[in-house]
């Protein structure tokens, strides 16, 4: 009879023990992961598409899953860009890091050399407009990069169809255009697939916040 008992309270703990390292997996996760937020968004007046209805984290920003989490990473590249636009300045690595990792916050420094290097991108290699999708591949690597710097996940295992859902859900059919046609001038295609002037097909870049 003791030893059926022992039997069985070695059988509950064993069946207990996947419910512990999921636990254990969940605590030892970074906080932008837990969050679906990997580039560690804050809270600001912006309402996130895709968003937790509960906020419990009073800082950063928790959404439903990480393709939401990079979508907000994407409109917030796109964000940048119209900012330095009008400055005007250049839109590139350097000035967008220091942007989002200032030195009163960060070694922003480090996290610039630690980006390139993971990236293979230049300090001051300049991007095109984020929604435009011409620079898709080269921002692609910067954002997988910051991933690494913001939680901490090795740059080969950061989630890199998160990252490309992401941008599907920030501009719809962007990509599927761009590997579909591959323009070299604007009269390859047109200006009635070509985003370049107000009003064409693709000219959805802006959101008003509420539908961030």
């Amino acid at each position: 009879m003791l030893r059926g008992n022992a039997h069985n309270v070695h059988t509950n703990v064993a069946r207990n023990v996947p419910t512990f390292l999921q636990f254990k997996s969940y605590i030892m996760k970074t906080r932008g992961i837990r969050n679906n937020n990997p580039l560690n968004i804050r809270h600001s007046k912006d309402r996130w598409v895709g968003a937790l209805i509960e906020q419990k984290d009073k800082a950063f920003v928790q959404f439903e899953t990480m393709a939401y989490g990079y979508r907000a990473a994407w409109k917030t590249l796109e964000s940048y860009w119209k900012y330095f636009h009008d400055l005007p300045k250049p839109f590139n690595v350097r000035n967008i890091i220091s942007r989002w990792a200032p030195p009163t916050e960060n070694d922003t420094e480090n996290y610039i050399r630690t980006v390139l290097k993971l990236s293979g991108l230049g300090g001051n290699e300049n991007f095109s407009q984020p929604s435009r999708g011409t620079n898709y591949e080269r921002l692609e690597l910067l954002i997988r990069a910051m991933t690494t710097m913001e939680c901490g996940t090795p740059y080969k295992e950061v989630d890199v169809e998160a990252i490309r859902e992401g941008f599907d859900l920030a501009y719809p059919g962007v990509r599927k255009i761009k590997k579909r046609i591959e323009p070299k001038t604007p009269v390859d295609i047109g200006v009635s697939i070509l985003p370049d002037t107000k009003g064409t097909t693709l000219d959805f870049c802006w959101d008003e916040y509420e539908n961030w």
